[in-house]
């Protein structure tokens, strides 16, 4: 089975205040945030593994850095967020499904392999965090069903059930509503939002896969950095 996976990677990353790619950013053990994810991927995935790299601000670093893959320019990366930039790397996809996470994800590498069978039985999930709610992050509940039904930043604190970790899976059968709904949000909106609306329009359902039993930080702030320095 071929994985097709995506790393979005064109933000400014401004909230860091580094002056490259926040992908770019180095880790204590001397790897980048972008080496640590492909490590991990190539690790779990090996010959089958089929990455795009979604690139934007200061491309060419992100290009010089891994030029061994494939990459896809959002031009309005100044202009726009992940839901475009994910929107152009699904409508350059070939047929199937979509392994996709943010540039700024520092993970553990056990959690690709957990979500193999999944990704092989052709379910859309988003891998999710029940070990800590922070106001700051994208936040999730769920229907009578144990599906996603909302995932945004909105959300309460007290009713969320846990954080999205930004590692995520649209199927073969599920990926044409999502792009069409990526299509529709504002040009500033987080791809979650292309998400809710699959849900409501669509009918989508979205399996959260709990890897809180391992590591997974999403670097935005100097602190984030911190803890994930802490968890490799």
């Amino acid at each position: 089975m071929t994985i097709q996976a995506v790393i979005l990677a064109a933000g400014m990353g401004t909230r860091l205040a580094r002056p490259h790619p926040k992908p770019l950013t180095e880790l204590s053990d001397g790897r980048t945030i972008m080496h640590q994810q492909l490590h991990n991927l190539k690790t779990s995935f090996g010959k089958k593994l089929r990455l795009a790299i979604v690139v934007g601000y200061k491309m060419e670093q992100v290009m010089e850095h891994v030029p061994d893959v494939s990459f896809v320019y959002n031009e309005n990366f100044d202009q726009t967020n992940t839901s475009k930039s994910l929107l152009k790397a699904l409508k350059n996809s070939p047929k199937g499904g979509v392994l996709w996470m943010n540039g700024d994800v520092v993970f553990a590498p056990e959690i690709l392999p957990m979500l193999r069978p999944f990704m092989k039985a052709g379910k859309s999930f988003i891998t999710v965090d029940k070990s800590s709610v922070s106001d700051e992050e994208v936040k999730y509940t769920v229907d009578a069903d144990g599906f996603i039904d909302l995932l945004s930043k909105r959300i309460p604190q007290d009713a969320a059930l846990g954080e999205a970790v930004g590692i995520n899976y649209v199927s073969k059968k599920d990926k044409k509503a999502l792009i069409k709904r990526l299509e529709q949000v504002e040009e500033q909106d987080y791809f979650e939002g292309g998400i809710e609306l699959t849900i409501q329009e669509d009918k989508v359902q979205w399996l959260p896969v709990d890897i809180s039993e391992f590591y997974a930080v999403e670097v935005d702030f100097p602190d984030d950095l911190i803890r994930a320095n802490a968890s490799i």
